[in-house]
């Protein structure tokens, strides 16, 4: 994350929006970073080149430029030391959102509730294109202890590590770094023959979740971390579960799994389809290899 940057939230009139507000500005104000507002007016109200639309968006750009204002206004009343600013933007809300968060160290969106479905939430789109790392928020969420963060053996999973690591630090909470994966004993129940790999696979991934964690201590000497292996559940609904009342919940942008074509991972989708707290989806920064 680019501490140089601001943290940018995006408002609708809808309660997450307004939980999201809260909880960027909190951050802002920790991190005594600015604060950008934004809203985007969507372009599907802009359809066409009609004349008779014209009144239309000249009306939907006042709304959406007031909503900031206001927002804006009740901010620096309760915050009158933090920099703030308001950004109309225009067009597709998950592209546009996407584009404007290589201005920002974070962007902060409003859960929008629903079920899992399609790619087509705003949140989904942003954080499947976002250059920076993407918050969700929803209501009656910013209150909560501990922070989780999901693993998979990854290089996308390790960073998301140290994110929440050092967050966790930062906020005096404890860390519980979660591995899930479904483990073969599921398939032996189904009538396969049952042998020593099942076993085998276990203790296999229990080394991939002790090395995910071993420098933790070491970096962060003070930090209380918990190490959970869940071989039951799918990896989206045992995050959901780990993370119900927890400060925040942290998912790297994409794991290990084949359909690299996919920009949002398959378990970060789920997750944020049904997010338990505050969700952040750190984004996928390309490593260095040495040859």
């Amino acid at each position: 994350m680019d501490a140089s940057k601001p943290i940018a939230v995006a408002i609708t009139d809808s309660s997450p929006s307004q939980a999201a507000l809260q909880w960027a500005t909190a951050r802002a104000r920790r991190l005594k970073l600015p604060l950008v507002i934004l809203h985007v007016l969507d372009d599907r109200w802009m359809a066409g080149e009609a004349l008779e639309a014209l009144p239309y968006i000249d009306v939907l750009r006042k709304s959406g430029q007031d909503m900031l204002e206001e927002a804006a206004e009740r901010v620096r009343g309760a915050e009158p030391d933090l920099q703030i600013s308001v950004q109309l933007l225009e067009g597709s809300v998950g592209a546009s959102l996407g584009e404007y968060s290589r201005n920002a160290s974070m962007l902060v969106l409003g859960s929008s509730g629903h079920n899992r479905g399609a790619l087509t939430d705003r949140a989904l789109q942003a954080a499947a294109t976002a250059e920076s790392p993407v918050a969700v928020v929803g209501p009656a969420q910013v209150d909560g202890h501990g922070i989780v963060v999901g693993v998979d053996g990854s290089e996308e999973s390790t960073q998301a590590v140290a994110f929440a690591a050092s967050e966790a630090d930062a906020l005096s909470e404890e860390l519980t770094v979660l591995y899930a994966f479904t483990s073969p004993n599921r398939w032996i129940r189904a009538g396969l023959p049952s042998s020593r790999f099942a076993e085998h696979v276990v203790e296999e991934e229990q080394v991939v979740l002790s090395e995910t964690v071993a420098g933790l201590r070491q970096d962060y000497p003070g930090l209380v971390v918990h190490a959970v292996l869940e071989t039951v559940m799918e990896p989206a609904d045992a995050l959901v579960r780990a993370a119900a009342g927890a400060r925040m919940l942290v998912v790297g942008s994409r794991g290990r799994g084949r359909f690299s074509r996919l920009l949002l991972g398959s378990t970060a989708h789920g997750v944020l389809t049904q997010p338990p707290c505050p969700t952040v989806i750190t984004r996928l920064k390309k490593l260095r290899h040495e040859k």
